[in-house]
């Protein structure tokens, strides 16, 4: 569905991120391999693993780019919770980490 021209753009561009420069191709395959967790893209991912493991990267390096993402993740949830509970003033748990006792909330009249 994508316009030739764009596709043509597009690819031009993935193109020039593989070319040779600072980081080298299984660091970015790593990269590439976190970007498609973040992003969703199963044939992304699939294909930056077979691309990983080809230019020599480890299963335990895998497994630590995996981890990172999925810290990255939850990060991200923890914040955009904290960001909510903000805005809508909830707090559950005081500065120590203890939950605070259910208090009773009276419905607006």
């Amino acid at each position: 569905m994508v316009d030739p021209r764009m596709r043509k753009i597009y690819f031009q561009f993935y193109q020039e991120t593989y070319r040779a420069s600072v980081l080298d191709r299984k660091t970015k395959e790593l990269i590439a391999i976190a970007a498609s967790l973040a992003t969703h893209c199963n044939g992304c991912l699939e294909g930056h693993i077979k691309k990983a493991l080809k230019v020599g990267a480890t299963k335990e390096e895998l497994s630590e780019t995996i981890a990172i993402t999925m810290g990255v993740g939850a990060a991200a949830i923890v914040d955009l919770t904290d960001i909510a509970a903000e805005h809508m003033r909830i707090r559950h748990f005081d500065a120590t980490g203890v939950p605070e006792e259910p208090r009773e909330v009276s419905p607006e009249k």
